[in-house]
């Protein structure tokens, strides 16, 4: 494996999709992806594996329920959440939020749902 510098801007610059993951880098059983985002995801969880949302550029809503109460935390750029698996949580993104994701290769972006929103990353 060769050294690669990323430069994420350059990277956002290669698609438009919203809530459509690319990966752009891997470490050890981790996929680096990165994702545009904009308005209401689904609910869901990932009974394995956590997740880390960096917001780049935007803002981010995460709703989750924590011991029977819907709970909300907001981030902006420069920040991170951390969603523990088993965790069920939905993102909300005001327009044009682009967002680092880093979570194990496994991990399905929709989670315990299957639905239109269910992708599979490419590479770009």
């Amino acid at each position: 494996m060769k050294l690669e510098k990323v430069t994420l801007l350059e990277k956002f610059g290669l698609f438009d999709e919203t809530w459509k993951p690319k990966i752009v880098g891997e470490l050890n059983d981790f996929h680096v992806k990165l994702v545009k985002t904009e308005g209401e995801f689904v609910w869901h969880h990932h009974d394995r594996e956590d997740e880390l949302f960096l917001v780049i550029d935007g803002a981010l809503d995460m709703f989750y329920r924590d011991d029977g109460a819907e709970r909300i935390e907001r981030f902006g750029p420069g920040e991170f959440l951390i969603v523990p698996h088993g965790v069920e949580h939905k993102p909300v993104a005001a327009p044009d939020t682009k967002v680092l994701l880093l979570e194990p290769k496994t991990t399905l972006n929709t989670g315990n749902v299957q639905n239109e929103r269910t992708t599979i990353p490419e590479r770009i």
